[in-house]
């Protein structure tokens, strides 16, 4: 997978909501950042090249659902990585990680791995998993790629509703069929980035669906995995 082609830049801006706690970095805070973004190399997060923008819930709460905007490296044709924010400005914060491999990968992990993971075919072929700023053309490219692949999500920071990043990591999952998501959540993203996941449902109709191994998922056949959480 091309890392050219998955290049994209929005101009639609999603700000985090909320604010973090603290004051405004002052101005030695900033010299100090502006020094180091001068003279310091940040190869891989100049890796990052691969923006997109979905959904994802808590394994377990299906209520509980976010918007997020992974900013991904492609490793291989098999792997790809991703950090996910809760907006993509500056200010957003960093809410997780997402893993993505390719069915080929999947199919030789332990069916105790196999848990953690969910399919992508539902979110591409809904039209809610979106690449902004990408060419039509270049998307559905970058949607045939993305749309036989599993992904594994943690979320370490529920920035949704905590102003800090407090208890443990938690496992998220992507949705998998029709009326899951919340409809309001989906049009008010779409709204703001100025996209309609309706038309790119209808653009991506001859992608063809590869089967969904039947590890995945595992929270629709009652297999929920999650950490503890503190007390």
């Amino acid at each position: 997978m091309s890392a050219a082609l998955l290049l994209a830049c929005s101009e639609q801006r999603s700000p985090p909501h909320g604010e973090v706690p603290g004051p405004s970095p002052s101005a030695s805070t900033r010299a100090l950042d502006a020094g180091a973004a001068l003279l310091q190399d940040r190869p891989p997060i100049e890796a990052l090249n691969a923006y997109l923008d979905g959904f994802h819930f808590r394994n377990g709460s299906p209520a509980e659902q976010v918007e997020a905007h992974h900013f991904c490296s492609v490793m291989s044709e098999a792997l790809i990585q991703c950090v996910i924010y809760d907006g993509n400005t500056r200010e957003a914060r960093l809410m997780g990680v997402e893993y993505i491999v390719s069915a080929e990968v999947f199919s030789q992990l332990p069916p105790q791995e196999k848990a953690l993971w969910h399919s992508h075919l539902h979110e591409v072929k809904s039209g809610q998993l979106v690449g902004p700023g990408l060419p039509a053309a270049a998307e559905k490219a970058l949607m045939k790629k993305l749309v036989g692949t599993y992904g594994k999500t943690w979320h370490t920071w529920q920035s949704h509703r905590e102003p800090l990043p407090l208890g443990g990591p938690q496992l998220m999952m992507g949705f998998t069929a029709d009326s899951q998501a919340d409809a309001a959540m989906v049009a008010e993203r779409d709204k703001r980035i100025g996209i309609d996941s309706a038309e790119r449902r209808r653009q991506r109709d001859d992608i063809a669906a590869p089967p969904i191994d039947a590890g995945a998922d595992a929270w629709q056949r009652g297999h929920v995995v999650q950490l503890p959480q503190l007390p």
